[in-house]
């Protein structure tokens, strides 16, 4: 019988990490796509609020995902050392990061929500419905955070499955309160618009109960310690400065599909739906190289580090072969899903070819990522990020605008985007820099 390698992991065991990690990313956008359903039966003013509001939300939260991967981080090296308990330390002092941050987003919102509203929707009736609605919303903020939170250190110490049952417990209440709350039932008033938000609420208060409750039955302390909540935000600064650098490509290649035309903007957002559809499940796959590389430079074991980070590379791009197959031959067809609109069907293949062949890359990118990020290589994953974007993205962008490439150009800007990213971090994962071991989390 030939002997199990040393520096592999049961594909089960990546499976087992990353099953319940994919549907904990999709349950946040199903419960949307409900809200969203619910809120269009009460016509288009309601609706249009609901985008809006929703978008400066998730403008907010998006950018604090650090709570979860750089607490992922630090909590997989502990519990590969054996230190659970200190381990779940990192957990509680996420968790008081998460409140007071909520806190303040809670009230920075509140004081800024009519302006801010009122700047993207401008006067009207969709700003003065969409004002309400964030108030109530931003009410769930450190709720949120604190979610956010528990999901990072709970992947840390290789739990997946409870997170899942979290989760789904929140988005299952507000699914069946939404429709009630807006519509009214029996006894329950007819809040309209309100009661989405008053179901968006009562979704987060029963997660974060659980996930503070997760913590409460580790039975260890819960107050908080200040070094290592500063030691999180150093880290949690690389991280918010590589999400910013997304989000700006995002936006600006949003914002010039639409000065190129609303058939080529209504073409783009389609395709970039697709892709954050695929980003979630090549993310699922980055959660578990994030708890399994952590955990072994924690144990002090670099080959099995690096030989996770192969592994889980191969099967990125296994997948991501599989998906750019799958989408190709579903290129006839699945556009009409979308839309009938002869203009915006032409425009398509313009974005959709690109995104095709940019699923290997996404596959291997995604991996990485994860190896990089379960090694607290924060500090690298931001400058090349930067680096991508201001020397991949924005260039060709420049190019398209000013050529006229339209949509086409626009996803020639993605593909260099993520093309750079890959070059800067296969040569990072082949340097071995990252492969730092040892128990606590040191920037290098």
């Amino acid at each position: 019988m030939t002997p199990a390698d040393p520096t592999r992991v049961p594909p089960r065991a990546v499976l087992r990490l990353a099953g319940p990690a994919l549907f904990v990313l999709a349950a946040e956008p199903v419960y949307l796509l409900v809200d969203t359903a619910v809120v269009g039966h009460l016509g288009a003013v309601p609706l249009a609020a609901l985008a809006v509001a929703r978008v400066l939300l998730a403008l907010v939260t998006s950018h604090l995902t650090f709570l979860a991967y750089g607490t992922t981080a630090r909590t997989a090296r502990l519990y590969g050392a054996g230190r659970r308990a200190d381990a779940v330390t990192e957990g509680v002092q996420a968790t008081w990061l998460a409140i007071v941050i909520g806190a303040l987003v809670l009230g920075v919102g509140q004081l800024v929500a009519d302006p801010v509203v009122r700047a993207l929707a401008g006067a009207g009736p969709v700003a003065d419905a969409a004002v309400p609605w964030l108030r109530i919303a931003l009410l769930g903020a450190p709720l949120v955070l604190v979610t956010v939170a528990g999901n990072g250190w709970m992947r840390g110490v290789q739990d997946t499955a409870r997170p899942l049952r979290y989760v789904i417990a929140g988005n299952g209440l507000s699914v069946l309160a939404c429709p009630i709350l807006v519509y009214g039932l029996g006894p329950v008033p007819r809040l309209g618009l309100a009661g989405s938000a008053v179901a968006n609420v009562a979704a987060q208060v029963v997660a974060a109960g659980l996930f503070w409750w997760a913590l409460a039955s580790e039975r260890v302390p819960l107050r908080p310690r200040w070094a290592v909540i500063r030691a999180q935000l150093g880290l949690g600064r690389d991280l918010v400065l590589r999400t910013l650098a997304f989000q700006a490509c995002f936006v600006c290649a949003a914002s010039a599909a639409a000065r190129s035309s609303a058939p080529a903007a209504a073409a783009h957002q389609i395709v970039l739906q697709l892709w954050f559809f695929l980003a979630l499940v090549h993310d699922s796959l980055a959660i578990a190289a994030q708890s399994l590389v952590g955990a072994s430079l924690g144990s002090g074991d670099d080959r099995r580090a690096r030989g996770v980070a192969a592994q889980v590379t191969r099967y990125g791009l296994v997948s991501g072969v599989g998906f750019g197959i799958a989408f190709a031959a579903a290129a006839p067809l699945l556009p009409h899903a979308f839309t009938a609109d002869a203009a915006v069907l032409a425009q398509i293949p313009l974005a959709w070819w690109v995104f095709v062949f940019l699923q290997p890359v996404a596959g291997v990118v995604f991996a990485l990522d994860g190896v990089l990020l379960g090694a607290g290589d924060a500090a690298f994953l931001r400058t090349a990020t930067l680096a991508s974007a201001l020397f991949g993205f924005l260039p060709l962008l420049g190019l398209s605008f000013v050529l006229g490439w339209g949509l086409l150009g626009i996803w020639m800007g993605m593909a260099a985007f993520m093309l750079a990213r890959l070059a800067f971090m296969m040569l990072r994962a082949r340097s071995g820099r990252w492969a730092v071991t040892g128990a606590e989390l040191r920037r290098y």
